[in-house]
């Protein structure tokens, strides 16, 4: 039987805010208690609360009204592409308008910003910065190949069968625009420069890094997804390639190993062979030391291609 003294259910599971608590018949001389702790203005924890991101955050929106979660903490609640140093990240960023004043919360970042209507949603009663927007504040802190990895992840085309959309996130035009908005944000200049090294059809942040590899060694650029009979919508297609030397490049992650994906691999990599074309699949080994070793193969197999037919443009200078 739960004593008359313990905290509501709902308030004992996760961050809650001095309103909340009055809502549900919990005095502020009850909040004194040991039980609970007091993160900030109007903002308490249980005591024995396990860190958990979203119930952070959302006290934390609920805490601070005019004000959204951005930042890293954005990212991370939408699910968006971050680098390996950052994506278990624990911090907590909160953005406001100018209007309002700055932030000074113990442990929350805070930011004063310009941000327009629509670079700011509610997900779940959470005010957030847009997956866009989020991109875009981030671009003061990653690299160019880091925010050219989420920001391809934003213009891909998805996948019906695996996702619950049909469309993507933004597109180029729309980023271009967003950008626009902001010539003074830090990261602006590192923003418009990994505007013009995005393009739509990379899958994974290995893939982008690949590409991007590529373009350092001088190498043409890959088409991506590139579909083996492309009038053919059911076409198995190769993540990216040279239409023109009948190459086609997987990069086959962990997932790949899976015994369904696995068969469903080679069926794809036998339809392109039987067709004629030469098949390079790179694995995260691959990828060690800036994509190197998968650029020195690459390099090899165009090389080879240029002595057969040395007519075609475009790979004299593969080598």
């Amino acid at each position: 039987m739960q004593k008359r003294t313990d905290l509501p259910a709902h308030l004992a599971a996760a961050p809650f805010t001095f309103d909340e608590a009055r809502a549900s018949g919990v005095s502020a001389s009850r909040l004194k208690r040991k039980d609970v702790v007091h993160i900030g203005r109007e903002l308490y924890r249980p005591s024995g609360w396990n860190f958990e991101l979203e119930a952070a955050a959302r006290a934390l929106s609920a805490a601070s009204p005019g004000a959204w979660i951005s930042h890293v903490t954005a990212a991370r609640l939408q699910c968006q592409l971050l680098p390996p140093w950052l994506a278990g990240s624990t911090e907590l960023h909160l953005s406001k308008p100018r209007s309002l004043p700055s932030v000074r919360r113990t442990g929350i970042l805070g930011h004063t910003v310009l941000a327009l209507e629509d670079e700011i949603e509610s997900i779940d009663g959470i005010s957030i910065s847009t997956r866009s927007r989020t991109w875009l504040d981030l671009a003061r802190r990653l690299s160019v190949s880091d925010l050219v990895c989420m920001g391809d992840q934003l213009i891909r085309i998805p996948r019906v069968a695996f996702e619950d959309r049909t469309q993507p996130y933004d597109t180029l035009d729309g980023l271009r625009t967003l950008v626009s908005r902001h010539p003074n944000l830090q990261g602006v200049v590192r923003a418009r420069e990994a505007l013009e090294l995005m393009r739509v059809g990379a899958d994974s942040a290995p893939e982008s890094l690949l590409r991007l590899a590529m373009a350092d060694a001088c190498l043409p650029e890959p088409d991506l997804q590139m579909a083996l009979r492309p009038s053919d919508a059911a076409s198995p297609t190769a993540d990216l390639g040279y239409r023109h030397r009948r190459l086609a490049i997987q990069y086959d992650g962990e997932h790949h190993l899976l015994d369904a994906q696995a068969l469903s691999d080679k069926r794809r990599d036998k339809a392109f062979e039987s067709a004629g074309w030469t098949v390079l699949i790179l694995d995260k080994d691959d990828l060690a030391h800036g994509c190197q070793p998968a650029v020195n193969k690459i390099k090899r197999i165009l090389r080879r291609a240029w002595l057969d037919h040395p007519q075609a443009t475009g790979f004299a200078d593969a080598g």
